[in-house]
């Protein structure tokens, strides 16, 4: 058998690269994350070849940058500019400040699917979605002569898509306050990401419709006591009533600020200190609105053996998801708590632009 990575492994290992500012080879890209960028690896990879900073749409609508492929753009790179040009360009810290970046020159031809992929991976590194890209000729040689980890454009296009497998690591009995016959279950991602958490109140039947929450990490709200969110409420409001009815499941899914991470939601609470809302900091970031997967929390059900639940929420894009991911969704438990005055415009964004039922 042999000892080397998988797929599955090199992706995991590309993602911590980028996390540390070492370049990746991702089919015929050399790439480096923008946020990571160092002056040294920026001159190598011009040497290279010219050199393209790829962009998402939703960034390159607030630089004015013409998405020509759709969902990103490839921003040809100044031959003056440095690092701070490009971290500047990925990080809207300081947009109102610096509003005249540009002109910028977007490329209409050649793939783009090799930058798209590589987008994909800084996103799922925690990373702002920016990546520098150099095409090469021979990417195995390249890869093999610096020690770069490689991985294919089919490789990296699929990690964006594919369903991660989850598999149970343990469990242990853990009594709250709410419930002393609590047991505490770890999932573990194949593909070296974070782990999740299952928190099973009672003995819940497995042939009956479970009370259940998936509830998204929130370091702030959940442990902090933040007022800028309904999070922490939530999390211990549900608790309480599963606690109360003497059975239940709580996920706790660990994709923090709507799936980008806590680097980047403070990014975002920074932005909303400039008077944008929650959705236009996202996408000013170069983020979606949500970009949680939450085909995790169906996995963990089904590994758990529950196929139906009473779900506690108020986004019915939650209950639509669990649907068409096979956990049939027999009820709604509204969840209608921590409202103050310092997240009253962020609830009222929830309604308006996502849809919550609040």
């Amino acid at each position: 058998m042999p000892l080397g990575p998988d797929s599955t492994e090199r992706i995991a290992r590309a993602r911590g690269d980028l996390r540390m500012g070492v370049p990746v080879v991702v089919g015929g890209l050399v790439i480096a994350a923008a946020e990571t960028l160092t002056p040294e690896r920026l001159a190598a990879l011009r040497g290279l070849g010219d050199a393209v900073l790829a962009i998402t749409a939703r960034r390159a609508a607030t630089l004015k940058a013409r998405p020509y492929d759709g969902d990103i753009a490839r921003l040809r790179l100044p031959a003056d500019v440095g690092p701070g040009w490009v971290q500047a360009v990925a990080d809207p810290a300081d947009d109102l400040q610096n509003p005249l970046l540009g002109p910028f020159v977007s490329l209409r031809d050649g793939d783009a699917a090799p930058h798209r992929a590589a987008i994909g991976l800084a996103k799922s590194a925690r990373l702002l979605p920016a990546v520098l890209a150099v095409g090469i000729a021979d990417p195995a040689g390249l890869a093999s002569a610096q020690g770069l980890t490689l991985v294919t454009l089919a490789e990296a296009a699929a990690a964006l898509v594919d369903e991660t497998h989850l598999a149970e690591v343990v469990s242990a009995r853990v009594p709250l306050a709410v419930s002393s016959s609590t047991r505490l279950h770890v999932f573990r991602p194949a593909d070296g990401s974070e782990e999740h958490y299952a928190v099973e109140i009672g003995t819940p039947a497995r042939g009956a419709p479970v009370l259940a929450r998936l509830h998204s990490a929130c370091f702030t709200g959940d442990l902090l006591g933040s007022l800028k969110c309904d999070c922490g409420a939530q999390l211990n409001a549900a608790l309480a009533q599963m606690g109360a009815e003497g059975a239940g499941v709580l996920l706790y899914l660990n994709q923090e600020g709507r799936g980008i991470g806590l680097a980047n939601k403070m990014r975002a609470y920074s932005l909303q200190d400039q008077g944008f809302d929650t959705v236009e900091a996202n996408h000013r970031l170069g983020f979606e609105d949500d970009e949680r997967d939450f085909r995790l929390g169906a996995a963990i059900l089904r590994e758990m053996g529950f196929s139906a639940v009473r779900l506690m929420t108020n986004n019915p894009a939650k209950i639509e998801m669990m649907r068409a991911n096979g956990i049939d969704v027999v009820g709604r438990v509204p969840l209608k708590v921590g409202h103050t005055a310092e997240n009253a415009r962020y609830l009222a964004t929830k309604a308006e632009k996502s849809g919550h039922l609040l």
